[in-house]
């Protein structure tokens, strides 16, 4: 094996993958160290994402909410089944599939690009140096670089109160296998993962009580959108227990005991399960060795600038090892941005139009400002949000609940942010990304003309809506 690289890219998950294509796309000699290895005892590329993360989870929601409909929602669609099991082992080897198919597909595709595969840890040392230990035992290697990318990505965060044992007290990659449904699950954090893997449970018959420790609920949410996310979610069972601060935990052979406080005082309850789900926190541990000359913050971030560079020159870091949201398509985007400034090509990610997804049913989605946020700076701003009831695509599916909102400048017409909880909330807000990226008006949303019947007129309607001209719900005019 080579000991000198044009790259080197430590770690495989989106961000990194993706920045070691794109640098070999580029004509770039590259490396990508990752050391994960799989539930199968295989080396895996793609990081938490594709593993334990974003795509097992998709799969689990998918899944769970089909089994959800056939239970209770394809009746009203005349679709009447009598005695659908549930074969959970069947379900979780779907998931298992697809895990293996995307990992194995980004091995094809470093095959394809030529990318080197180091299969192991890499420490980054000075001078642009990387100490490489191999999986395998062997011993360590120094490699030189040109370049190098920091993408270790980030690990769950643990809280003393409630240790995880991945038996009972489970994070949220143990809380992709249960072997089978809990009769009654607590999760502690109602944030993005809380939500997501107790909606799974609750879809599958297990109770479900979420205990979040502030008061608000999904505090960087538009409130009007959180506040219907609220209502819609308990609604379906979960209960959502805010401003319930876990004190402690106490475990027997098959049962969790939980103590949390509230404004009423100390409570207990019991559980089969329990999912510890209250944040990640960036992955540092054997990355940086004490010369490398790599400048954290407070929170252990590897600082940046806008073009993820760090102190060094010639080093730089992405995805959830810097600020920012800890969101896979933003570790993809600088990925690729990182490639091009190696290249000295004009590029950059737009840190304003990164949009975030929660995969609940409804969906939640959002991007740019929320009206509270508008509303602070003291800007002259305006409204419109029509609901997804007034929308004949979504009467059909039996799926209405929720809303578009967009947030646009009063004076320029610009549009600050768009949010949606609804049905195909994920894909929706994707228009919202677009016309923000070519920095859209109210007005040009307006004036376009969107399919019929279409999901996608409840966003034409809420841009009407923003100048009171929307046409299928009735407005009153704000005071002002």
């Amino acid at each position: 094996m080579s000991d000198k690289f044009d790259v080197i890219v430590i770690g495989g998950g989106p961000g990194g993958y993706v920045a070691a294509i794109r640098c070999a796309q580029l004509g770039l000699n590259t490396a990508c160290i990752e050391k994960r290895i799989n539930k199968h005892d295989e080396p895996a590329l793609g990081g938490t994402c594709l593993n334990v993360g974003c795509i097992p989870s998709k799969a689990l929601l998918d899944s769970s909410w089909k089994y959800h409909e056939t239970e209770s929602a394809l009746a009203d669609h005349g679709i009447k089944i009598k005695g659908a099991d549930l074969d959970l082992d069947t379900m979780l080897k779907r998931k298992d599939t697809i895990v293996r198919n995307l990992t194995g597909g980004i091995a094809q595709l470093f095959k394809a690009n030529k990318v080197t595969w180091l299969q192991g840890t890499g420490q980054l040392k000075a001078g642009k140096q990387v100490e490489f230990q191999p999986l395998d035992g062997g011993d360590a290697q120094t490699l030189q670089a040109e370049s190098v990318i920091l993408a270790a990505g980030s690990v769950p965060v643990d809280i003393p109160v409630a240790p995880v044992d991945q038996n009972l007290i489970v994070d949220s990659t143990g809380a992709l296998e249960f072997n089978k449904v809990p009769k009654r699950l607590g999760v502690i954090g109602a944030g993005v993962i809380g939500l997501e893997l107790g909606s799974v449970w609750s879809r599958l018959g297990s109770e479900v009580v979420v205990l979040e420790a502030v008061d608000t609920f999904l505090p960087m949410l538009d409130k009007q959108i959180a506040k219907d996310t609220h209502k819609q979610l308990e609604k379906q069972g979960l209960d959502i227990r805010l401003g319930a601060r876990v004190t402690g935990s106490e475990t027997t052979k098959t049962k969790v005991k939980v103590t949390y406080s509230d404004n009423d005082g100390e409570h207990t309850e019991s559980f089969d399960k329990l999912i510890v789900a209250v944040g990640r926190r960036p992955y540092t541990e054997g990355l940086l060795s004490p010369d490398a000359g790599v400048s954290l913050d407070e929170r252990n971030f590897i600082y940046v600038d806008s073009q993820c560079r760090t102190d060094v020159p010639g080093v730089y870091a992405i995805g959830d090892l810097v600020r920012g949201p800890a969101l896979a398509h933003k570790a993809i985007e600088e990925g690729v941005m990182v490639a091009e400034v190696i290249m000295e090509e004009p590029t950059q990610v737009n840190y304003d139009a990164v949009p975030g997804v929660i995969y609940t049913h409804p969906e939640v989605a959002w991007v740019g400002k929320t009206e509270e946020e508008v509303k602070e700076s003291g800007e002259a701003y305006k409204t419109g949000v029509v609901p997804f009831a007034a929308n004949g695509r979504a009467m059909a599916a039996g799926d209405t609940g929720g809303m578009v909102k967009f947030v646009a400048d009063e004076k320029t017409d610009r549009i600050l942010g768009m949010h949606i909880v609804g049905p195909q909330a994920s894909e929706l807000i994707q228009q919202g990304v677009i016309a923000m990226e070519f920095g859209a008006t109210a007005e040009d949303l307006q004036l376009m003309v969107f399919g019929h019947p279409s999901l996608s007129e409840t966003v034409h309607e809420a841009a009407l809506a923003v100048d009171y001209k929307a046409i299928h719900v009735a407005q009153r005019r704000r005071k002002k």
